[in-house]
């Protein structure tokens, strides 16, 4: 199990993750083929990942788009000393953003005011 990371959970669940390589190519080891130990808890881990999310959901919401949703995605690495890394991708770092908008009910204006091409049933 070399290279592996062991979380705890703040319920005390373990969580087993692969290590991740540092930026000298390095990666943890552990000893006698057991995972090495996180210093801090899964969700200690996690938290700076979620204050980028609430981040940027503030960005996205509040601001003059005004979505319906919002996804992010996040490609997150694990490591015993920093916790969570936003993961290089093909970028510079892992961010996948989907905006979407529902479409706005028409009115009753907008329903009388249809061709008889956009009533017509499609066969």
């Amino acid at each position: 199990m070399d290279g592996m990371l062991e979380f705890r959970t703040e319920d005390g669940a373990l969580v087993v993750v692969e290590g991740a390589v540092d930026g000298s190519g390095a990666r943890l080891v552990s000893r006698g083929g057991r995972p090495a130990q996180a210093a801090r808890t899964f969700e200690a881990a996690l938290d700076g990942v979620r204050a980028a999310a609430e981040s940027a959901l503030r960005v996205f919401r509040d601001g003059s788009l005004r979505p319906d949703s919002v996804e992010l995605e996040f490609g997150v690495r694990l490591s015993a000393e920093t916790g969570a890394v936003i993961a290089k991708g093909s970028a510079e770092g892992h961010l996948l953003v989907r905006l979407s908008w529902s479409p706005s009910p028409r009115t009753p204006e907008e329903t009388a005011a249809r061709t008889p091409e956009e009533t017509a049933p499609v066969s």
